[in-house]
This record gives structure tokens, C-alpha cells and sequence, in this order.
């Protein structure tokens, strides 16, 4: 349990997550309607399930200034982790409060690491684990977050699962 911080303006935008709209002869920028706790809700949790993370047993609470509150239960570490990172890699939301119980562990250690400018995921497998060959690992932990090896962007925030 814990708060882990995002970078705020990175990541996917949401209309929920106060993006603005442009109207049709680009000459006015307006705020979309205002979102109820509701409407987060569910953008949340659609979001999770457009990955097929299993977000059944979760609650999620957006306090509208960038933090979202987890609750619930999730099945081990690894997606306990995929399910903080997708929900952080959201544009407008700067820290995910953790308390999600994991009903399954199996004792797996999950580390979280910043993407910066000039990194790849080689990079990133030879700093976490000494071996570049090592990516496949977390590519696969990041998905369906990540669809290409090569479409990292600097704040993202990537899991880094222990290697078996």
C-alpha cells in the first residue's frame, strides 16, 4: 500500500480526465462538461477492462485533482502492479493511492521505473536485470499497455517484474 506518483501530463488523455475540446472552426477552446465521481468511476474501470485487466473486485476514486484511489482485490502482485501503472499512465493523473490486497501472492517482487528521454526497453532490461536481451520480460508485463517495443515515451511508468 502506498502512493506512487505519475507524471500528470503524460499518458493517455480521457475526456473524463480534463482534456479540453476544440469547437469546429478552431477558434474557441472549451472545458468538456464536468465529469461526477460517477462518470470517473466508469472511465476507469472501462479503461482497465479495454487492457482485460481484471477490475471486477475494484473500486476506483478520482478526487479531481490528479490522484485516483485504488480499492479492492486482485489476483497477484504482477497485476496488482499492471493495474496501478495503466490507471497512473493516465493524462491528468499525477498519484495512484494503493490499497489493493492481493488474494494470490506468490511472493513476487514488482518494481516500477520511469521511462526517460533516450530510453529503450534493451535499456531498461540491461539497468534492471544486467542483460538487454532481457526486454521481452517487460514488454510483456506492460501489456496490452504497451503494443510495440518501441513506443515507450518519457514519464511513462513501466513495471519491472522479477525475473523467474
Amino acid at each position: 500500500m502506498g502512493l506512487i506518483s505519475f507524471i500528470k501530463d503524460a499518458g493517455k488523455k480521457l475526456k473524463e480526465f480534463g482534456n479540453r475540446n476544440v469547437d469546429h472552426d478552431n477558434s474557441n477552446v472549451v472545458q468538456a462538461e464536468t465529469p461526477t465521481a460517477q462518470d470517473y468511476q466508469a472511465a476507469l474501470l472501462n479503461y482497465l477492462r479495454d487492457f482485460n485487466l481484471k477490475s471486477d473486485k475494484i473500486e476506483a476514486m478520482y478526487d479531481g485533482n490528479g490522484k485516483v484511489t485504488l480499492k479492492g482485490e486482485v489476483d497477484s502482485e504482477l497485476e496488482k502492479a499492471r493495474i496501478i501503472t495503466t490507471v497512473g499512465n493516465i493524462h491528468g493523473v499525477s498519484a495512484v493511492e494503493d490499497h489493493l490486497t492481493v488474494t494470490n501472492s506468490d511472493g513476487s517482487n514488482v518494481r516500477y521505473r520511469e521511462v526517460v528521454s533516450g530510453d529503450t526497453l534493451s535499456a531498461i532490461a540491461k539497468e534492471m536485470y544486467g542483460d538487454a536481451s532481457k526486454y521481452p520480460v517487460i514488454f510483456e508485463a506492460n501489456k496490452p499497455m504497451l503494443k510495440d517495443a518501441d513506443e515507450i515515451y518519457p514519464g511513462q511508468k513501466l513495471v519491472i517484474p522479477a525475473l523467474k
